[in-house]
């Protein structure tokens, strides 16, 4: 056997599957991929922001995978003892700024003062979404903070009218869009009570091992070996700069990439990488 794939063969033996969540990570509503045919008259559409998950539990403002996010006392000052799930953003493209500043162990009010909590689901309230909505928008007017902001919702007509909706926020630098089920109560896990809309498909893995380079790439990485949360694994090599290859995302961190569908066998088609995500930590198991 080749040496280069017997070195590969052994990075895939050697890590394990992925663990189970985080005992602390909070049960959070995720979202399923969106597909024509579903009946648009039933749910509320926004923008899907790019920033980082964000979770008050009523006293402590949390990542999706469980962390604390050590944000300025000032910002979280007078927020009320109900759980607000929403997104930490600091604007349209500025997804880097947000995840920097949330991974920040000692806050710094320049960073914080560029970022908002766009607020779009109170987790603790019984009631449908329908109802939800307004609880939610008159609590987030109440706080008079205008770092805090409810995410404004809106109906369509149809999917022609969806799609036109998507393309305008695309053009404008807007990641896609989010379908709320209007009659869904607030439930932990991935359903259709939430949809997810892009103009392309992407996702996260996890990286299991770096697989060495050859021709140019001799002596860096070549590619990632890389796990889906389903446990399969593939060989993540497209869309890397040099600088990526000569600093690789660490073995146990997360990963966003591209694709293009899937093969029969569910892994992904013309995969590329697309960022390392710095606001998963390496033992959560969350797709945004």
């Amino acid at each position: 056997m080749h040496r280069r794939s017997c070195l590969a063969l052994l990075a895939i033996a050697a890590f394990p599957a992925l663990p189970a969540l985080a005992a602390d990570a909070p049960a959070l509503l995720l979202a399923q991929v969106y597909r024509p045919g579903l009946p648009l008259q039933d749910y509320w559409v926004s923008e899907k922001y790019d920033g980082v998950r964000g979770f008050w539990d009523g006293r402590t403002l949390r990542t999706r995978g469980g962390e604390t996010v050590q944000a300025p006392a000032w910002f979280t000052a007078g927020w009320p003892e109900v759980p607000m799930d929403g997104e930490l953003w600091a604007g349209r493209g500025r997804f880097s700024h947000a995840q920097s500043t949330t991974r920040q162990q000692q806050p710094g009010d320049v960073a914080w003062r560029q970022m908002r909590f766009m607020v779009f689901d109170l987790p603790g309230d019984k009631g449908t979404f329908d109802q939800r909505l307004p609880a939610l928008n008159a609590l987030v007017e109440s706080l008079g903070q205008p770092w805090v902001q409810a995410v404004p919702q809106r109906r369509v007509a149809n999917d022609a009218a969806l799609q036109a909706l998507l393309h305008r926020t695309v053009r404008a630098g807007g990641e896609g869009l989010m379908l709320h089920r209007g009659a869904s109560l607030y439930r932990a896990g991935r359903s259709d009570d939430l949809i997810k809309l892009k103009t392309h498909e992407d996702t996260e893995a996890r990286v299991i091992a770096h697989l060495p380079g050859k021709g140019r790439h001799a002596g860096r990485m070549g590619a990632l070996l890389v796990e889906m949360p389903s446990g399969q694994r593939f060989r993540l090599g497209a869309g890397f700069s040099d600088a990526d290859r000569e600093r690789p995302p660490p073995v146990g961190s997360w990963v966003t990439y591209r694709f293009r569908g899937t093969h029969n066998g569910g892994l992904p088609r013309f995969a590329s990488f697309v960022r390392a995500r710095a606001d998963m930590p390496p033992d959560s198991l969350s797709i945004k």
